[in-house]
């Protein structure tokens, strides 16, 4: 799976660069956040995606922000839209190779002080089948530590709120390849 924050998807030199990614990667399911798009179309997918990314889910974006897809491969999986709420998309796949089922949720977590404390509000809610395998990824807009940052300093109130909303869901962070 490919996750990237592309932060709008308006110039060729960005579908270039993320066609590149797509091809590097050698992924079968691209995630994006911050599409800064209100539609897609397959037309428009194949600006940025190699032919065999044949099927999408996507939540538009709210005027000049946000905006998430969920692409894969259709003769790999059979992918289906079970949710959608204004900072995710869930896709329920299913592997044409081994019938394997499992959940895929994709986030773009708000930039507000205001819309932090409804996603993690949200998040502390989410009713998952225990059981059922799920990945939730995406760009959370929060850190779970102060060495998550770039630069110093951070909310340490919100980094409390949102390890205490993962930590609900028992998760494994799985560390990002080649950057914090």
């Amino acid at each position: 799976i490919l996750c990237w924050n592309i932060r709008g998807l308006n110039s060729d030199k960005k579908w270039n660069s993320l066609r590149d990614k797509i091809s590097e990667s050698g992924c079968d399911i691209i995630c994006l956040q911050e599409t800064k798009k209100d539609s897609f179309d397959l037309q428009f997918i194949r600006n940025f995606c190699p032919a065999d990314f044949d099927a999408f889910e996507y939540l538009p974006s709210i005027g000049a922000s946000g905006g998430l897809i969920i692409i894969w491969k259709s003769y790999l999986f059979e992918g289906t839209l079970a949710f959608a709420y204004e900072f995710s998309i869930l896709v329920e796949f299913i592997s044409k190779h081994n019938d394997l089922q499992w959940i895929l949720t994709n986030v773009y977590g708000p930039c507000t002080s205001f819309g932090k404390q409804n996603f993690t509000n949200w998040l502390q809610n989410i009713q998952m089948l225990e059981a059922f395998p799920w990945l939730l990824l995406g760009d959370f807009n929060l850190m779970r530590k102060p060495e998550d940052r770039n630069r110093p300093g951070g909310d340490i109130q919100k980094m409390f709120l949102f390890n205490e909303a993962l930590s609900a869901f028992g998760v494994v962070e799985l560390p990002l390849q080649g950057r914090k």
